[in-house]
């Protein structure tokens, strides 16, 4: 039982801070877009989207992870007409959700099936 607390720890924890990384890789293409909205509130969504993905990919609710992109989009409607918010909307979201899919799958054929 403390085990599998630790491992579920430490898997949230680094899907958490993956949005270090993906501020890196977004550096370059945030220049162009206007921040709108409650600054870092876009981070903060981030891990939660993340955290969100690690559990449905350690439930094997692959189908899940849907719901967060198109709930995220429908959040997003109007501003996606802008093409650059849109692009870096895009970017963004594929980098984070990619990022905790990986990081779910491992932990599954490392740790193996992690019961709740």
């Amino acid at each position: 039982m403390l085990s599998t607390l630790l491992i579920l720890v430490m898997g949230y924890f680094l899907v958490a801070i993956m949005g270090i990384a993906i501020k890196i890789f977004l550096k370059p293409y945030s220049s162009s877009i206007e921040s709108s909205g409650i600054k870092g509130a876009g981070a903060l969504i981030g891990v939660f989207e993340r955290i969100l993905v690690f559990t449905f990919v350690l439930t094997d609710q692959y189908a899940a992870i849907s719901i967060i992109f198109a709930a995220k989009s429908i959040a997003r409607f109007s501003e996606l007409n802008d093409r650059n918010f849109a692009e870096y909307y895009l970017l963004g979201t594929f980098t984070s959700i990619t990022m905790a899919l990986i990081i779910g799958i491992i932990f599954k054929l490392v740790f193996g099936d992690i019961s709740f």
